[in-house]
């Protein structure tokens, strides 16, 4: 029977790739949930092409880069990707190190497909010995005898491994591979449910709410599990919010946040970020090279989830993509926060939600005036301000944010600790409880 990416006898699909410290994290809450539904969980090896769409490094045995591939931007991501992994793992007491080079990870793939063929309670062990031993750097996941090993050590059957691991196990990773790409699986964990395609652990909420039935109206997005409970509390605020007024993303993030501050009396220091184009993830240029294709795929489902999560809440994003330059928002948002700190939520509600509509010019100094002017803030030295001395406070913001190792919205910090993106906001709760 011909493999089918998106369909299974089982009612939930998640890619996995040991080398990904995401789907590391992901492992522990995704069995809790299947464990708690009592639903069977189809487990399938995806194994990125990392080099391919976010360049390539090497580190030597004292952790420093001895050769690398990758631009600033990239290494910028990848740094604060091992900072957040190792920030949730710390609260589950998990080891995840940062490994020395990209591994080649399919074969640990194919040896789960021949643990799978054995029943879940085995698969189970296998997938946890195999990432727990390999993110303390115990484990050499491109030697077929330490792979065969850790089979043996799970109870497995391990005659014929070998065989299998060069002649059909390869076969079929390699058909999985190719057919999980071609229908725009990218990255790791995937999830798949009816049909529908979920990138990372932070839509768990929202997939345990469909396993349910869809009762009562869709969660949002969360990296929500017991773990975070143990993050040290009484932090204080305010709590910095880096927003850009072109950025859907950073407007979906707005109400979230402004519950919690309100919930728990926290003040938000709402702080402005010009992004360019690349983190706007605009379209790819159309080629057939593996790289551009992933951007192109990241690209597509971005936006398609970023609509999911929209339609959920009944906001108009369809004026985001008239605007290329939110300066003079920024600008309007410096001068809100001079007059009343307390003002500058409802300034940045007010331009999110007139921008979504297609309501609002975010480069007309007019129609910024009127924001003011609905919400009391004076007008009065406003039209100067764009022209001078606003300019050079936005220059100087950007700057601080970046030195700050601010590269994205919507982010958040508080006492010093930056997290990119709202699936934060639990842990951040935690923390100010």
């Amino acid at each position: 029977m011909s493999f089918d990416p998106l369909k299974s006898s089982a009612p939930l699909i998640v890619y996995i790739d040991f080398k990904s410290p995401y789907a590391y994290l992901a492992i522990g809450p995704t069995y809790a949930m299947g464990d708690e539904l009592g639903i069977e969980i189809d487990w399938r090896p995806f194994t990125l092409d990392i080099p391919s769409y976010l360049g390539s490094a090497r580190l030597d045995k004292q952790g420093k880069v001895a050769q690398s591939e990758r631009t600033p931007s990239q290494w910028v991501r990848v740094k604060h990707a091992y900072y957040d992994v190792r920030r949730y793992a710390s609260l589950r007491g998990i080891i995840a190190r940062g490994t020395e080079k990209i591994w080649d990870s399919s074969l640990a793939g194919i040896g789960l497909l021949w643990a799978k063929a054995q029943g879940p309670a085995l698969l189970r062990a296998y997938i946890g010995l195999v990432y727990e031993r390999f993110w303390k750097r115990e484990l050499d996941i491109e030697d077929v005898a330490v792979i065969e090993r850790v089979l043996d050590e799970v109870s497995a059957r391990t005659s014929g491994f070998r065989e299998y691991a060069s002649g059909e196990g390869r076969a079929l990773h390699d058909d999985i591979q190719q057919k999980a790409f071609d229908v725009g699986i990218f990255g790791v964990p995937t999830y798949i449910i009816e049909g529908e395609r979920f990138f990372g652990r932070e839509h768990l909420p929202h997939i345990r709410w469909m396993l349910r039935g869809k009762h009562g109206a869709p969660p949002d997005v969360a990296y929500d599990d017991p773990s975070i409970q143990r993050a040290p509390n009484g932090a204080k605020g305010p709590l910095a919010v880096v927003i850009d007024f072109k950025s859907p993303y950073a407007y979906l993030a707005v109400d979230p946040v402004c519950r919690l501050a309100d919930e728990l009396g926290v003040e938000i220091d709402w702080e402005p970020l010009i992004i360019g184009p690349a983190t706007q993830m605009e379209a790819a240029a159309t080629a057939s090279d593996r790289g551009t294709r992933h951007r192109r795929m990241r690209t597509e489902y971005l936006k398609s989830d970023l609509a999911r999560y929209a339609a959920a809440r009944g906001l108009d994003l369809r004026g985001f993509e008239e605007h290329r330059d939110s300066n003079i928002a920024s600008i309007g948002l410096l001068w809100v926060k001079r007059h009343s700190r307390s003002d500058a939520s409802k300034y940045v509600k007010r331009v999110f939600e007139a921008c979504g509509r297609g309501a609002l010019n975010l480069e007309d100094p007019n129609a910024i005036a009127a924001v003011f002017k609905e919400i009391g803030t004076s007008l009065s030295g406003f039209e100067d301000f764009v022209k001078n001395q606003g300019r050079e406070e936005l220059a100087r913001v950007q700057s601080e944010l970046h030195a700050a190792g601010v590269f994205d919205v919507p982010m958040y910090v508080l006492n010093g600790e930056r997290f990119f993106g709202r699936q934060h906001l639990p842990l951040i709760r935690a923390m100010l409880s």
